[in-house]
């Protein structure tokens, strides 16, 4: 071997040597994304509403600002996404107030079954999952305004008339941000032979970046 193809050689493998160097003593700023997150082209602002808590107090777009809010569309006499996606979200709730977030992070169940649901058992219904799990309801010509503007939707497709009436919802879990401004959702996992309800460790996962590009 002569002495140029030597140096060649040597400054080859310095060369690669470099890059290998920057790749893994400075990787490339390259930021985190949600992996199942659903964010919304832009931030959407909230319209003015009212509704009433599970504590018989006001509850309007004033009482969402200064805090990250999971929130979920639903009713208590639901048989089924309702429980399962509230006992979910109460299994990942010490993880969520554990995160690095300046502001709190809060559940929100809202009902759309006003017929049933009265303040009494909605403050029974939401204690049952945690005591810091905020429920809210009003009348239908506040609450459908307000949940389509979260992005979902519900219908009471049968007559009131029946007492075991079922109501038809979204089963998202939309995230309103602290500037009350809904950002996006978690989709329910959608799998054969089992219940579409958004999965909560994949809640876990992303709300941590979610927080860390506000």
């Amino acid at each position: 071997m002569n002495q140029r193809t030597t140096v060649g050689l040597v400054a080859f493998l310095a060369l690669c040597a470099g890059i290998v160097g920057a790749l893994y003593i400075a990787p490339p700023n390259v930021e985190s994304q949600p992996e199942y997150f659903q964010t919304y082209p832009e931030p959407r602002a909230l319209s003015p509403f009212s509704l009433t808590s599970h504590e018989g107090e006001v509850f309007d777009d004033s009482s969402l600002e200064g805090q990250w809010s999971l929130v979920f569309v639903g009713y208590t006499f639901c048989p089924d996404i309702c429980p399962t996606t509230m006992a979910e979200l109460n299994g990942i709730y010490p993880e969520l107030k554990a995160l690095n977030s300046v502001e709190p992070i809060r559940i929100v169940f809202v009902s759309v079954d006003p017929n049933r649901d009265s303040i009494e058992r909605l403050s029974e219904y939401v204690s049952y999952f945690n005591e810091e799990f905020i429920a809210v309801t009003g009348e239908h010509k506040a609450l459908f305004p307000f949940v389509r503007n979260l992005g979902m939707m519900y219908a009471i497709a049968e007559s009131t008339d029946n007492p075991n009436y079922l109501v038809d919802h979204s089963a998202s879990v939309v995230l309103v941000d602290p500037e009350a401004r809904v950002i996006g959702r978690f989709k329910p996992k959608r799998e054969p032979g089992k219940l579409s309800i958004s999965d909560s460790q994949q809640i876990l996962a992303d709300m941590p970046i979610i927080i860390s590009k506000q």
